[in-house]
């Protein structure tokens, strides 16, 4: 079948250091919905047969090695998919998806710059993670400061930090002594993203705890994050032609029928502006 946009759907739908049981549910619901938008047939990494894997409260000692098998599914995918000369748009359960897909961006889009929506720094290692939460040190993986076993490469100088309001002291102190920028809520506006990203090509992340809470439900809700439309503005201000490739990662689906398709709905509008569509 034609593909109807440059972009290849990719899901996860295994579990990636799940701490809640709702993020691989909210994945295939988002998924559904988005593929209306951008046509073929999605690749779908890590579906168990029979129930999903039950989320734990287990250490990132425990969670990496569980989900080997996803992230190099994942990091398969997203290759394939730049090697085609295709846009992977990668839907993930939660944000340790990315130990997959950022190692092969550095190695194969170095000139990108990493837009990295988040209300919180990812940043961690192994050393300063008080919580042992595999999904706070996701960005300090890729960037080399510990080993995940799934490759790092990405120059820190490379990623912005946009919507972080939840930072650790010793996670802060990385972020600035590795030169990672960072834009706070109030600032997250089109020019000045703009201004960030230069000439350069574009990888987006959006985590759904970088909204206010109350339009898509995330696990970890931090206060004072942006509103769908400051999201929208900012993605309808990047060019078509610079998107590299987009993740988007930690809707919580709770169950309700009804929520849930609120926030589906919110979640195809904002991407919508990122594949140009209706």
């Amino acid at each position: 079948m034609e593909q109807s946009s440059p972009f290849d759907l990719i899901v996860s739908q295994g579990r990636i250091g799940d701490r809640t049981p709702g993020a691989i549910r909210g994945a295939a619901l988002a998924a559904r919905a988005l593929q209306s938008l951008i046509g073929g047939e999605p690749t779908v990494i890590g579906a168990p047969r029979g129930a999903p894997e039950p989320a734990a409260r287990d250490d990132w000692r425990q969670s990496l090695p569980q989900a080997a098998a996803t992230l190099a599914g994942l990091q398969r995918a997203v290759a394939a998919s730049l090697a085609a000369g295709r846009i992977p748009f990668m839907v993930a359960n939660t944000c340790p998806a990315s130990l997959a897909s950022l190692p092969v961006v550095a190695r194969e889009r170095p000139d990108a710059t990493v837009l990295w929506i988040d209300a919180h720094g990812d940043f961690n290692t192994p050393d300063t993670t008080d919580t042992g939460y595999l999904g706070g040190m996701v960005l300090a993986a890729a960037c080399g400061l510990w080993d995940s076993g799934h490759g790092a490469g990405l120059d820190p100088k490379r990623v912005v930090l946009i919507g972080a309001r939840d930072i650790d002291g010793a996670e802060g102190e990385l972020l600035r002594r590795n030169g990672v920028r960072i834009v706070p809520p109030a600032e997250a506006t089109p020019d000045r993203i703009a201004h960030e990203i230069g000439d350069a090509p574009v990888w987006i992340h959006l985590d759904w705890d970088a909204l206010e809470p109350g339009f898509v439900p995330a696990a970890y809700k931090v206060p004072g994050g942006l509103t769908p439309d400051q999201v929208k503005a900012i993605f309808e201000a990047v060019p078509a032609g610079r998107i590299a490739g987009v993740e988007l990662a930690e809707f919580e689906a709770g169950g309700d029928a009804e929520k849930d398709a609120a926030a589906v709905a919110i979640v195809r509008d904002i991407a919508a502006a990122l594949l140009k569509a209706e």
